[in-house]
């Protein structure tokens, strides 16, 4: 059986077993209810272990997202490092006038990259050339607004989905 079937059958049984507590005992209180309940029940135990789990999780998520960061800082020094060093080559092989170098493992060669394009004014270019951008909706700028009070047409604000908040101590 699957975590999720057995917190689900053990939802179905703890709501069971407070159906039947209301039944018999009609003048208990919701405290007491909810007390009794966690005394017969093993489900607040296992969402406990749910949530354990879940900072396990979390904890691992941000030591992997600062190990991602640290490697993608590597991988940003190295690339800068390996441009470095292929510009060097290239400005001694240009500024000697060689053409080509041979080594056992590999071959250089100095040649001309391919024309690239460079806009020195965007305000003097033919409208043939410019694009129209198709309008991009403004989701954080009409959240403030709907947030604020605005009736917008065409938006509504929503109220957010039940979730769970976990303080760690």
């Amino acid at each position: 059986m699957s975590h999720a079937e057995i917190l689900r059958s053990e939802v179905s049984h703890y709501l069971i077993l407070g159906d039947q507590l209301k039944a018999q005992y009609k003048e208990i209180d919701e405290e007491a209810l909810h007390d009794t309940l966690e005394g017969i029940s093993d489900l607040p135990d296992l969402i406990r272990t749910i949530i354990r789990s879940s900072l396990d999780d979390e904890a691992f998520i941000i030591a992997l997202k600062h190990r991602l960061e640290d490697m993608q800082e590597r991988l940003t020094r190295l690339k800068t490092r390996f441009e470095k060093k292929r510009d060097l080559a290239c400005w001694a092989m240009t500024s000697a006038d060689i053409t080509k170098i041979l080594a056992d493992d590999f071959s250089l060669s100095l040649r001309q990259g391919p024309q690239k394009l460079e806009v020195v004014d965007e305000e003097r270019l033919p409208r043939e050339y410019l694009v129209p951008q198709p309008p991009r909706l403004d989701r954080a700028g009409l959240l403030t607004a709907l947030k604020r009070g605005g009736l917008i047409p065409g938006a509504l604000l929503l109220n957010g989905e039940m979730h769970i908040a976990v303080r760690v101590r």
